[in-house]
């Protein structure tokens, strides 16, 4: 598995936004459009304000997150409110953005409505994803009851109900994640990189969901800084 490793957060928040400027540049230039699906939390708020400024013709990038809590808009714990208040700004804002909460609190309709949206997008060009502390990445968590789903549905998107994490959740399903010209693990912290390796060893693959991206089972690249 390709790795990269910085010294710092900065180094690595610095050199992600460079890498995914070129990616989508790169995509505008040889399809006339790009797609970029982010993930939420603390850790991509440093590349969000390095690319909310970036010099992109962002009119032609779409944008979607990977999941998103079941929450209002405006609610704290919602990722599409972060993403408005970080990436979505300056020269950003010229993105068009793809909610995966478009129709709540109405589950059903969300979801033939998030379903719809995604099954639209042809390959990504760019995914970046999160990990938590017990080995999920967007909302596929190992103590949910779709967890199994998540991982075997040739659907674009699913409901989950982590029993360790407030919230229901809205996310994209590892089929419709790993369809992508080019993916990224961002993770952040000593603590987090131990996770990852035994993620990486962790068997049956529901109990570690991050691992199915990485090598041998996945080709996205691990980006890592060990200090927070």
């Amino acid at each position: 598995m390709s790795e990269h490793v910085f010294s710092s957060v900065d180094a690595l928040d610095n050199a992600l936004a460079t890498e995914a400027i070129g990616v989508l540049k790169s995509a505008i230039n040889e399809r006339g459009k790009a797609t970029l699906v982010v993930s939420g939390g603390s850790t991509p708020r440093g590349l969000f304000a390095h690319l909310a400024n970036a010099d992109i013709e962002w009119s032609r990038v779409t944008i979607t997150l990977a999941d998103d809590r079941w929450v209002n808009h405006d609610h704290d714990d919602s990722n599409e409110k972060l993403l408005t208040q970080t990436l979505l700004t300056g020269l950003a804002s010229a993105a068009q953005y793809r909610s995966l909460t478009p129709c709540y609190p109405n589950v059903d309709a969300n979801l033939k409505d998030v379903i719809a949206t995604l099954d639209d997008f042809d390959t990504y060009d760019l995914v970046i994803l999160g990990m938590g502390g017990d080995k999920h990445t967007a909302s596929l968590f190992p103590c949910c009851e779709e967890i199994d789903e998540g991982l075997a549905t040739n659907a674009s998107a699913l409901m989950t109900h982590p029993t360790t994490a407030p919230h229901a959740r809205i996310s994209q399903s590892l089929k419709r994640l790993k369809n992508s010209r080019k993916g990224i693990i961002h993770i952040v912290g000593e603590d987090k990189r131990l996770v990852f390796e035994e993620a990486l060893s962790t068997q049956p693959a529901k109990k570690a969901p991050i691992a199915q991206f990485a090598a041998p089972n996945g080709n996205f690249e691990l980006w890592y800084a060990p200090k927070h």
